[in-house]
């Protein structure tokens, strides 16, 4: 049996079976490169518009603007090895630690959409919306339902985790989640406070060391510190008003 040629292939990869029944007629033809690259091109595009509305990763600002001569602390190294997108190959975790506005949540997402742009599936949610979602489901059927949902994507982003207090049923459900992506797929969770007190952002939970020892077994775990970015803006703008304020009234 002949192999099939490269762009048959393609076009089998395609499932372009209109095309692949007259395949002797067109094998030849010097449109038929252009014709699989457009379409290559055009699923392609689709693909991604539909995975980045899934995702819903939502406005942010770029990784190259971001200003790494703020943070006091911030490994930026580690940041750009991340951006590879190794750690998605062995399920690694990744834990983005620190205060309160010193861009834990720009890095997730821009993490989250390279991931996205190199064919991964990808979901970023906060802490809030996720275990809200879960406690809200009084059926064991469909509590299993939308576990399989946040546990299919190749990434899960919790943003905020340590904001709010949780009660030991979201801590059940996030480790119910956690135990399902663990070794499988790759979490990346940020979070405001040290694992030390995790204890009392989900209080009176028995499970909070085993979701701990869970989360970090394979995880990056990079901490940043420093003062707020948007306190910093914010004061900038308040500068700038002010001076222009005095530039009017001179």
């Amino acid at each position: 049996m002949t192999e099939p040629s490269p762009l048959q292939t393609r076009a089998q990869a395609l499932h372009l079976h209109g095309l692949l029944a007259h395949w002797a007629a067109v094998a030849t033809a010097p449109w038929l490169p252009d014709l699989l690259q457009w379409e290559e091109q055009e699923r392609g595009r689709r693909s991604l518009e539909r995975r980045l509305r899934a995702a819903q990763i939502g406005r942010f600002k770029a990784l190259g603007d971001f200003d790494w001569s703020w943070p006091t602390r911030g490994d930026q190294a580690a940041i750009a090895a991340l951006m590879t997108l190794d750690f998605l190959k062995d399920a690694t975790n990744v834990v983005l630690q620190g205060p309160n506005g010193v861009g834990k949540t720009t890095l997730a997402r821009n993490l989250a959409y390279q991931a996205l742009l190199h064919g991964h599936t990808v979901r970023f949610t906060t802490a809030g919306a996720l275990l809200g979602d879960l406690a809200a489901l009084d059926s064991d059927s469909l509590l299993r339902r939308r576990l399989r949902h946040y546990a299919a994507p190749q990434l899960l982003v919790i943003d905020e985790v340590g904001y709010l207090s949780y009660s030991h049923r979201h801590a059940d459900l996030l480790f119910e989640l956690v135990s399902r992506r663990y070794e499988q797929k790759s979490t990346l969770i940020t979070t405001n406070r040290p694992f030390a007190e995790w204890g009392e952002v989900f209080l009176g939970a028995a499970c909070v060391v085993s979701l701990i020892d869970r989360l970090l077994h394979h995880a990056e775990i990079i901490a940043i510190t420093g003062d707020s970015y948007r306190l910093k803006e914010a004061q900038e703008r308040a500068t700038q008003r002010a001076s222009q304020r005095r530039r009017a009234q001179s």
